[in-house]
């Protein structure tokens, strides 16, 4: 008996087609398609295959318990990040087709990234279900600290130096971040050019991060970092984090002098019995949504060292 498994991998399906296949209504179908990060890009060209009607089909059947609104923003959500995340690889896929050193064909690559995506797809997946299935579906938020760290004088810097040295710089920070806030059992929510959002649903663990990231200061290429962080409840939707917490450290992170670290009153109040950290509360600051945001500096236990009363 033939494989099957070629055939349903052949393209043999028009985006017009595979909506007439699947028999979901053309102006629902338009709007996913929009979503997806595709506006404006139709084509009569055979592109689906039938394991993509198949996994379309599965999609359009969830409008039985997900509102349409929920699926677009669901399409719009999954097409933001694999939009990103082609672009990189297209760039890193392209300069290794020009290296007259590597063996292998643009096609030869792009299948073996496509299994590696799956495998760390399928390992993200299983981290974060075990990560949520200790909350109640009937709880919507969730108690994390919110931490924000970027890049001190970023606008002016970038303007200073080349294309390659401004990669190497984003590259080293977003990398170096990354490591620390994995290591504290956090998690990064998201890279913001010149910041990166992540959360921890541990205060001393979140604070044990902010700590390493500020170590990162200075370390070429890295130039100084700021950071904040908040304490609280936040929502948490199609991958990315909203509430009071997340406004208020950003608002910290902005407020911090260059190599230090403000928190907000709630953290300094779950982590002010650890002898790990120093914390020193500053003057109230006003800030936008806030005319006075009580926040305290955040440094290593002195343990020996000299005191400096200029934390901020």
């Amino acid at each position: 008996m033939s494989d099957p498994t070629p055939k349903r991998n052949e393209p043999c399906y028009t985006r017009d087609e595979l909506i007439a296949e699947i028999g979901v209504d053309v102006d629902f179908a338009e709007k996913v398609w929009n979503a997806f990060g595709f506006a404006h890009q139709t084509t009569d060209e055979k592109i689906f295959t039938q394991a993509d009607v198949d996994a379309f089909r599965l999609f359009a059947a969830g409008a039985q318990q997900l509102p349409a609104g929920g699926q677009i923003a669901a399409a719009r959500s999954i097409g933001q990040a694999m939009s990103r995340l082609a672009d990189w690889q297209a760039d890193q896929l392209l300069d290794f087709d020009r290296d007259p050193n590597v063996p292998w064909s643009i096609e030869d690559m792009s299948k073996a990234i496509s299994q590696i995506q799956r495998l760390v797809w399928r390992r993200h997946l299983l981290l974060a279900l075990q990560r949520n299935v200790a909350y109640s579906p009937d709880v919507l938020d969730w108690e994390v600290v919110v931490g924000f760290a970027d890049l001190v004088g970023f606008t002016s810097l970038s303007r200073r130096i080349g294309v390659t040295e401004l990669e190497e710089l984003l590259t080293a920070f977003e990398a170096r971040v990354s490591e620390e806030v994995s290591a504290y059992r956090g998690q990064v929510v998201k890279t913001l050019g010149d910041g990166v959002l992540f959360v921890n649903t541990d205060p001393t663990q979140a604070a044990l991060t902010a700590l390493a990231i500020a170590e990162l200061s200075n370390q070429p290429p890295i130039p100084e970092l700021r950071i904040g962080l908040a304490q609280g409840r936040v929502l948490p939707r199609l991958g990315d984090v909203f509430g009071e917490p997340v406004n208020i450290a950003s608002r910290l992170c902005g407020s911090a002098r260059p190599g230090k670290i403000l928190i907000d009153e709630n953290l300094a109040e779950l982590i002010s019995d650890d002898d790990r950290f120093r914390i020193r509360s500053i003057p109230t600051l006003s800030v936008r949504g806030y005319r006075r945001l009580r926040a305290s500096a955040l440094s290593p236990s002195r343990r020996g060292h000299g005191d400096s009363d200029d934390d901020r």
